[in-house]
């Protein structure tokens, strides 16, 4: 684990553990707004070729409009990033966000349980990878 997300290395190809994330963010009501490409863009912007490497942007809408409404400003944390690219020595990493290391740079307690409340369901996501 890293301070700020969860993280740890599956056994699986990099194809089929996206399809497994997205699926459990799908259980826990979270939808994929985003799909940030890396390896793509590197490409296709800079020459460079760079090992797989996705940004998922997942959205829980009922816990985002409840963000929102505490905080205003709250977008800039939003939506919550799930990473997965080639880990060293085979397998995919897979990272989430702990939302709350990126809430405790705001000063709200209105935030503090949903936070919590959105972490958990990001952590069960993890779990069952």
């Amino acid at each position: 684990m890293i301070p700020y997300g969860f993280l740890k290395t599956v056994d699986l190809p990099f194809d089929e553990a996206e399809k497994k994330v997205t699926e459990e963010l799908k259980k826990e009501g979270f939808g994929v707004l985003s799909r940030i490409d890396l390896k793509e863009k590197f490409k296709e912007k800079l020459g460079v070729d760079f090992k797989q490497y996705v940004i998922l942007g997942a959205c829980n809408p009922p816990y985002a409009l409840k963000t929102l409404e505490a905080e205003e400003n709250i977008g800039l944390f939003l939506p919550c990033n799930v990473i997965l690219y080639d880990a060293d020595g085979g397998g995919t990493a897979v990272g989430i966000v702990r939302p709350s290391a990126a809430m405790g740079a705001i000063d709200n307690d209105a935030l503090v349980d949903v936070a919590g409340t959105v972490e958990q369901k990001l952590k069960n996501v993890f779990d069952a990878l």
